[in-house]
């Protein structure tokens, strides 16, 4: 697969219904992980997204995730840039341009679901998010 570049929402607790409402609108497949699926099935945030990705019949993709608690969510500066694909030599390079000079705020390196990922906000102040699928 070729690295894909994907518009990722965030919401404060309502991503779930966001993204049932895309699907709705876009038609498509739409897979949604809480944060209880990937190591903390108790507490507040256990049901709350993770992770939700719209697949449209279109060829577009949308992923969306609740905010955790502790986050700063402001309407209006609540998306980030999604890289993602299987070409980790890309993918990497991607990274390293990105991050140099910016501030990392989730280190890259493998994650629960298995996938290398990392979270950075480059020189300018945008938000991006790396993924190499496995």
């Amino acid at each position: 697969m070729a690295s894909r570049l994907n518009p990722y929402l965030s919401f404060k607790d309502n991503a779930r219904q966001a993204m049932e409402f895309y699907e709705t609108v876009f038609g498509g497949k739409l897979t949604v992980h809480t944060f209880g699926s990937f190591g903390a099935p108790e507490g507040p945030e256990a049901d709350k997204v993770m992770h939700a990705q719209l697949d449209t019949d279109g060829g577009y993709t949308l992923m969306a995730s609740d905010t955790p608690e502790g986050m700063e969510h402001n309407p209006g500066t609540n998306i980030t840039v999604s890289l993602s694909g299987d070409d980790a030599d890309d993918l990497r390079g991607y990274w390293d341009k990105l991050s140099e000079g910016g501030t990392v705020t989730v280190p890259f390196e493998k994650q629960a679901w298995a996938d290398e990922f990392g979270c950075c906000i480059d020189k300018f102040g945008i938000p991006w998010m790396v993924n190499i699928g496995h």
